[in-house]
């Protein structure tokens, strides 16, 4: 599935960049049917922000698996400290 994933996100960064956004085409705006009216930058910030959580996800699961081996130090890892891991 990484394999996949990896492919699908090469084929999209080449079509968004294909499209040769300036900062003229960031400020064009489309309606979201919830949201109202947002900007082709909200939206590309969105999914920088969306992408950036995913990684977020990952590096707590990560640090989750050396909890045990980590420790006295754990109290000053705050990724170790979390409810969420």
């Amino acid at each position: 599935m990484l394999n996949e994933f990896a492919e699908l996100r090469a084929e999209n960064i080449l079509e968004l960049k294909a499209m040769n956004i300036d900062n003229e085409k960031l400020e064009l705006t489309g309606t979201h049917p919830e949201l109202g009216l947002v900007t082709l930058k909200n939206l590309l910030a969105c999914w920088t922000a969306h992408d950036l959580s995913h990684i977020n996800q990952l590096s707590r699961v990560m640090a989750k698996n050396y909890k045990s081996e980590v420790g006295i130090w754990t109290n000053y890892l705050t990724i170790l400290q979390s409810e969420r891991v």
